[in-house]
């Protein structure tokens, strides 16, 4: 039995993102059902600097999403999760991750984290993001190197 009803599964369809959904599946009780998985493409103005007027962002950031929300429901597929419970958002991860929780009355947020310390913590990341005002529990996943 899981104390959480609702769990917002935050991914970044990479080779970790299985361990991510494993972890957050103990979370559920074993039910998928209770799992909403998320994958943010991040704005391409905002990943590159670019000339805007060279080509069409629109396009570029239509077929991002496309091609997300395809591997997105490739992955979901593997662990049970329905199509209903499957988001792929555009804008900053870590807004985006913590205003789906707070629109779907998620009470957890499971996100992988790399461990990264030093600068890196300093400068922050996704996961870290996703805590500083989330309005739920938050689980980090260790995922990477170090977690082998």
């Amino acid at each position: 039995m899981s104390v959480y009803n609702k769990i917002v599964v935050a991914i970044d369809l990479s080779s970790d993102s299985q361990k991510v959904i494993d972890t957050a599946l103990k979370v559920a009780g074993g039910d998928a059902g209770k799992m909403h998985l998320v994958h943010v493409v991040e704005p391409i103005a905002a990943a590159y600097s670019m000339d805007a007027y060279a080509i069409n962002i629109n396009e570029l950031q239509q077929e991002a999403l496309s091609i997300a929300a395809e591997n997105l429901g490739k992955i979901a597929a593997q662990s049970g999760i329905s199509e209903d419970h499957q988001h792929t958002l555009l804008g900053a991860p870590s807004i985006e991750i913590r205003n789906l929780a707070e629109e779907l009355g998620a009470d957890a947020i499971v996100i992988g984290s790399h461990g990264h310390s030093g600068w890196k913590i300093l400068l922050g990341s996704t996961a870290n993001k996703v805590l500083h005002g989330a309005c739920c529990d938050v689980l980090t996943v260790l995922v990477g190197k170090q977690a082998d």
